[in-house]
């Protein structure tokens, strides 16, 4: 079986931007929220879809911004999109989804936490992230643990992503805290841009085992001097943002391999569906979960 793993908060951005915007009757905006159920109800078309976990921020903040005043926040995000967030984990939970709003963590470190552990199993074939964040390729390994970008239908396996980023996805981390991830909202180090930076970390892979020597550093001797010495200057800045990028598998996940199977839209996705305005989505969903005496329509 394959194990698909979506980042919620990208699909919902995603379907911010490119769904039409659309008003509930009761005046709530919720344009983003159908575009991303129809775009997990097209993910769920697919028959080799068969176990499936979306992650969410239900809030912006982690425990990383107490790390670094300056990572990302809710701060300047369209409240168009940040309030459909609570709403849109309550429609794919209706769909049967599981679903893990992240308040301490982040989404991607409940993705994270999920690929590590479900690759134990000898039952998955293949696990999919369904993102397109560039934190979440460190967790691709071999072509078990996979990154898919569903919109331009890109699959990053182990060699796609060395292919793209110039390192293997264990060096990812030192990788974006030497070059930086303004969509996190660090820096990093003066003067390493992503070419000499890949052709550093491509021989000592971790920022701790760069060596001092700027002949060994397969680059020009001035930028190679100029890039340890800033290196040297802003240390502990490149230790921190290494630790900003690094995912935590430890997040406390309760779900197992078979909670994860989807079994069908729950009956109360027709009346929240139909509350908002919509009763065609509702046409769409192909299985229907029976209701069970402790469900209220």
């Amino acid at each position: 079986m394959k194990i698909h793993l979506v980042d919620g908060t990208y699909e919902l951005f995603r379907a911010h931007f490119g769904a039409p915007p659309k008003k509930a009757p009761n005046g709530q905006d919720i344009g983003a929220t159908l575009g991303l159920l129809r775009s997990m109800l097209l993910l769920l078309s697919d028959p080799e879809v068969t176990h499936v976990a979306v992650a969410f921020d239900h809030v912006i903040e982690s425990f990383r911004n107490k790390m670094y005043e300056n990572y990302k926040s809710s701060a300047g995000v369209d409240p168009v999109i940040l309030n459909q967030f609570p709403l849109a984990e309550k429609l794919v939970s209706a769909l049967g989804l599981v679903v893990w709003p992240m308040v301490k963590f982040e989404a991607d470190d409940a993705i994270a936490t999920a690929a590590a552990e479900f690759k134990k199993n000898k039952s998955v074939e293949q696990i999919v992230i369904c993102s397109v964040d560039k934190d979440l390729t460190q967790m691709v390994e071999g072509q078990r643990v996979i990154c898919w970008d569903r919109r331009r239908e890109i699959h990053l396996d182990e060699k796609g992503v060395t292919q793209k980023f110039g390192v293997h996805p264990e060096s990812i981390p030192d990788f974006l805290a030497l070059v930086g991830d303004s969509a996190d909202g660090y820096p990093g180090i003066q003067g390493w841009g992503e070419k000499s930076t890949s052709t550093v970390l491509a021989k000592f892979k971790h920022i701790e085992s760069i060596s001092k020597d700027p002949n060994k550093l397969g680059l020009g001797l001035g930028r190679a001097t100029t890039l340890l010495e800033n290196l040297r200057n802003n240390y502990k800045d490149a230790i921190l943002f290494r630790e900003l990028s690094t995912l935590r598998t430890d997040v406390p996940l309760k779900e197992n391999l078979s909670d994860l199977k989807w079994r069908g839209a729950y009956p109360r996705l027709k009346k929240i569906c139909n509350d908002l305005g919509d009763t065609r989505i509702p046409e769409r969903v192909t299985r229907w979960r029976q209701p069970v005496p402790a469900e209220s329509d």
